[in-house]
């Protein structure tokens, strides 16, 4: 673990964010390009978020959902069609 001090929240939140993550052993950076594997720490803490969350939402009759992390291609054209909406043909 790294000795050296974080980047201030203040001035850069993503580098401080990252670098939290990463020395605290919750995350760590995925072989797939803006992924993050959740490691077992960060997980417990997920799963400790989310059963007070459900809680919450329980009690006042809202229900869970989860979405798609990564949404086919073909979907998007399929709702963009209706939507007159272009897809992307190439992301740089």
């Amino acid at each position: 673990m790294s000795e050296e001090k974080l980047p201030k929240q203040s001035e850069n939140f993503s580098e401080w964010y990252n670098q939290l993550i990463q020395r605290a052993e919750l995350a760590d950076y995925a072989p797939v390009r803006g992924c993050m594997v959740v490691r077992p720490y960060g997980w417990a803490l997920w799963e400790n978020i989310q059963k007070a969350l459900d809680t919450r939402f329980k009690e006042t009759g809202h229900v869970n959902a989860a979405f798609p992390m990564f949404i086919p291609m073909s979907f998007l054209e399929k709702i963009g069609r209706a939507h007159v909406w272009t897809p992307v043909t190439s992301v740089n």
